[in-house]
Formats: structure tokens, sequence, C-alpha cells
């Protein structure tokens, strides 16, 4: 109920922000829009890359619906900001594109780190992004994603700092969750994967990492927006970064033993 109450919070026009700690213990997904011409290259992107682009859903060309996510999802309507790229470049963002919507638009819902957030909290970890009620930190890295044919680029990753004890319970948490992207990709100094000045993130907002902790970095949803700055198609639609579609689905059902 949660989850479908914010949906419709989003749009109305009423919930405009993060959606990090909100309706826990359900499925929270990063949206890519493209005319159906380049949807298939996208997809290859998807299955070549499936730790930065872990795919929930795929709809049929045109289809605003997500059913397969949850009860009565339009995809136009039910993410709280919009980004829209033309020609690889940001143009508008918006709270509705029902005005941009056409007949071939296929939707890709990807998994997102938000949605292993919830299996943290219930460890006992302590998330600095939710205590400081603010986006989560993420960073374009110098990691390189798989290509397909027109979508290429480097992997964006989200960071969460933590003592190394917890760290290592972090690890063996996230791992359950491959369609949330996983374990870590990287733990440790930031500079090893291109990140020169941690406290200054590409996307989302700053945190604090006290003495003592160890900034740990997981593949994100954000990723795809560089491949598409890159392959230029001549419209894109993605969810505004840390701003997710929130799903019926629950993260047990996408976790692993």
């Amino acid at each position: 109920m949660q989850a479908r109450e914010l949906r419709m919070l989003a749009r109305d026009g009423k919930f405009i922000g993060p959606t990090s700690g909100f309706a826990p213990g359900l499925a929270q997904g990063n949206v890519v829009i493209l005319p159906k011409a380049w949807a298939d290259d996208f997809l290859v992107y998807c299955q070549k890359n499936p730790v930065a682009c872990p795919l929930l859903s795929v709809s049929a060309p045109g289809e605003p619906l997500i059913d397969l996510l949850g009860e009565n999802i339009d995809i136009r309507s039910d993410v709280p900001e919009y980004h829209i790229f033309r020609n690889g470049e940001l143009a508008e963002k918006t709270h509705d594109i029902k005005d941009l919507w056409w007949g071939d638009m296929v939707t890709f819902v990807l998994g997102c780190s938000f949605s292993f957030e919830d299996a943290l909290i219930r460890a006992g970890l302590s998330l600095r992004n939710i205590d400081c009620q603010s986006n989560v930190s993420m960073y374009r890295t110098n990691l390189s994603t798989a290509p397909s044919q027109y979508f290429n680029g480097s992997m964006v990753v989200s960071m969460r700092p933590f003592k190394p004890a917890d760290a290592i319970r972090a690890i063996q948490i996230t791992s359950r969750f491959p369609k949330s992207h996983g374990a870590p990709v990287h733990i440790g100094n930031p500079a090893d994967i291109g990140i020169e000045d941690i406290s200054n993130p590409d996307f989302g907002d700053a945190v604090p990492i006290k003495d003592g902790e160890i900034p740990v970095f997981w593949a994100c949803g954000v990723t795809p927006q560089l491949a598409i700055a890159n392959a230029k198609p001549p419209v894109a639609i993605t969810h505004a970064p840390g701003k997710m579609l929130v799903t019926d689905v629950s993260n047990e059902q996408l976790s692993v033993l």
C-alpha cells in the first residue's frame, strides 16, 4: 500500500524527492525509455552488463503500464522526476512525460541499490544517506562497461560509508541481491576507480565519512545515462538520479539464498 500511495503522490506531482528509505521491503527501479529503433541495442547493453544494469522488466513498444511490477503503474507519471535527453544531452527535467509519449516507446526497469538498503537496516547497519535524509552519493568512475553497438561508457557507482566490520556484513547481505546490483564493485581508496574528490559526488548529495569508516561502492543504475550520452539517440527518458520507480515487488522475491 505504501508503494502505491507513493506512486499516486508522484503521479499528482505531490512527491518529487529521492525515494531512498521509502516503502521499506519493496524493490525500487531505475528507468530507461527509448524508441524501439534503439531499444534492441540497449537490451544487448543490459545483457552484457548485468551488474550495472540488472533487468527487472522490459515493456512492449508503446505500453505505458508496467503490470509485472505493480498494480496500476503508469510509467508516464509514477516516477518522481524524469530526465529527458535529446541527442545525448540532458534537455529537460519534468514530473510527467505523457506529452512526450508515442507508440513505439520501450520501457526498461532496472534494479536499484535502494532495494537492498532495507535488508542492511534490518541487519542493524546504519546508512548515512538515510540518517542524513539526503540522496545517496553517486560518482563517475574509470570502470568501463561492456559496449553494445551504440551504447558504451564508464560505470557510475553509489557510495555508503561503513566501519570495516560493517562493510564485511554489507558485502555478505548485498551479494544476495544480484537484481539490485549485488555485492560492491570496490571498497576503499576512491582514486583506484577514478574518483578524485569523494566529497564532491557527480550525482546525489555528499555525506560525511567519519573517522574509522571506509567508503563502499556499488554499481549504480545511473550508468545508462552515461551510455545514452555516448550513443546519442534522438530522444531518451530516464529517472532523475535517486528518484526511482517504487514497485510492489518485495526485495525477497529478487534475492537469492
